[in-house]
């Protein structure tokens, strides 16, 4: 534990961060997951509406550091890939 009056005020910091980020990021891997069942069920329109919504979020999370802003372009380029080819067959 820590000894100082500040170091305490980080601690409780950090959780507070911490809760957060874990929040943000359960919510990035429901909306993934939301969009994956959607291509998978093939179904385009629904899938590029849920895609928005999740780059939105993806981009606004890299913005404050949550993940990396490589990662977030990454997940949305693929994700986007694969619908741009559901549409096409």
């Amino acid at each position: 534990m820590p000894i100082k009056r500040a170091s305490f005020k980080d601690l409780r910091k950090s959780n507070r961060r911490h809760l957060r980020n874990v929040s943000i990021r359960s919510e990035l891997h429901s909306h993934s997951k939301k969009v994956e069942g959607l291509i998978a069920a093939k179904k385009a329109d629904e899938a590029k509406a849920a895609l928005r919504i999740f780059i939105s979020k993806l981009d606004k999370a890299a913005s404050k550091g949550i993940i990396h802003k490589n990662a977030a372009s990454r997940k949305s380029s693929r994700l986007t890939k694969r619908i741009l080819g559901l549409s096409k067959t």
